[in-house]
């Protein structure tokens, strides 16, 4: 699988085989960060319906990503990677 090295994970979720046991034990990125030109990317996989918005903690990730995505006006851009492939 190709993955992007200016991809900066922020958090991530370990699956259970409760539903499907081939993903049992997986991990996976849930939200992440990377720069982009001179512009900044925030993405996150984890609200699905409003209750989610309920949990502080989810909350402050999307307004910490929201807040770093923003600043990209105002901030210097990070050295970006640059594979040969």
């Amino acid at each position: 699988m190709h993955v992007d090295p200016n991809v900066k994970v922020l958090a991530t979720t370990r699956y259970n085989g409760d539903i499907d046991p081939w993903i049992d034990g997986c991990v996976m990125p849930v939200a992440w960060k990377k720069m982009y030109g001179n512009g900044r990317v925030f993405y996150s996989s984890l609200w699905h319906d409003e209750k989610d918005f309920s949990v502080p903690e989810s909350v402050e990730i999307i307004k910490r990503g929201i807040r770093w995505a923003a600043q990209s006006k105002y901030e210097s851009t990070e050295n970006l990677v640059r594979p040969v492939y």
